[in-house]
């Protein structure tokens, strides 16, 4: 394999430190496939191997939560840095249960918004349950293994999105929509918020086949999931700051720049109302400027398509005057980012 990369113009290694050992080998459809109790021999046969190499390496176990997790932390634990975990999100599509026919117009037409309403409050909330789950999961597992003891194997959710819809673009070329842009941002909160458990979290995938980019042969356009991506890798603290007296309806995260200069505050918004939302800062006061950065429409199936003009994009407004609150749109997403004295 060597000699294939020089031949492909890079002779020298790439010097990589992160290796999976397989891929959801629990699956039938995954090249490889094997039961569990030889992919447990086969991943520390291949972990001696590659560590006699290179002693600097850091590996990455094939996990999913139950019986696999629970047996490869038991027989792998001396053999790896971190734990792999997936998860993908689908819309659900439950019917009213009411009768129509019985219902007045008016009545009718608020049954029909409210049940758009938790719809869309369900879609946006399934991505962070998925990660507490997971990580619930892991918690007990570091209490009941011996294997762990004295260890730190923390998890690495190596794939995570929404995957639904016909496929537009290409094989598993789904599209996104602004509701799904609510879901990843909401996901990265919680991710954020157990980052003491999840250690890396590699959004699952990047062009086409359920990408945050779209493209076509001569355009090409983010998701609204790549807008998300996007924003909070430019523009998010990584300091993590403690939030209180947590609101029922929207996800909130703070976090320090790095430089502890200004204070980053991420609110996702999955209703179709307004919020002023309060702020009681404690031990830090905030200069009442900044910038907020918007992700949001009237239309929570808004998307973007290559070759057209987006109709979600990141908005970009100065602030002033702020004291005590701060105010999000409904079904958005917004970053503040506050400079303190």
């Amino acid at each position: 394999m060597g000699r294939l990369r020089g031949q492909n113009g890079h002779p020298a290694p790439f010097k990589v430190k992160w290796w999976g050992i397989g891929n959801e080998m629990y699956g039938e459809w995954q090249l490889g496939h094997m039961p569990l109790a030889d992919y447990v021999k086969k991943h520390n046969e291949f972990a001696d191997a590659m560590r006699a190499v290179d002693r600097s390496i850091q590996l990455v176990a094939v996990g999913a939560v139950g019986d696999w997790s629970k047996q490869t932390l038991t027989s792998c634990a001396d053999h790896m840095e971190l734990i792999s975990e997936h998860f993908y999100c689908g819309l659900e599509t439950k019917s009213p249960t009411w009768r129509t026919a019985d219902l007045p117009l008016e009545a009718l037409k608020k049954r029909e918004e409210a049940e758009q309403a938790a719809k869309l409050l369900r879609h946006a909330s399934d991505p962070p349950r998925r990660v507490t789950r997971i990580v619930d999961a892991h918690r007990r597992y570091r209490k009941e293994l011996d294997s762990l003891k004295g260890k730190d194997i923390r998890i690495a959710i190596d794939e995570y999105n929404y995957w639904y819809g016909p496929h537009l673009y290409g094989e598993l070329g789904t599209r996104y929509y602004l509701q799904d842009a609510l879901g990843i941002a909401a996901a990265l909160h919680e991710m954020a918020r157990c980052s003491d458990m999840v250690f890396m979290a590699n959004y699952a995938q990047t062009v086409n086949v359920i990408g945050c980019i779209k493209t076509t042969k001569t355009r090409a356009a983010f998701a609204t999931t790549g807008l998300v991506l996007k924003l909070y890798r430019r523009q998010f603290g990584t300091i993590p700051v403690e939030v209180t007296k947590k609101t029922k309806s929207l996800d909130v995260l703070a976090a320090w720049t790095k430089n502890r200069k200004a204070l980053t505050i991420g609110i996702v918004n999955p209703t179709k109302t307004a919020y002023d939302m309060a702020l009681d800062l404690k031990g830090v006061a905030i200069e009442g400027t900044g910038q907020r950065f918007q992700i949001a429409s009237s239309d929570p199936m808004a998307y973007n398509q290559p070759g057209r003009k987006p109709d979600v994009v990141i908005e970009k407004k100065q602030l002033s005057g702020i004291k005590n609150k701060l105010t999000v749109a409904p079904s958005s997403i917004s970053l503040f980012r506050l400079p303190v004295r």
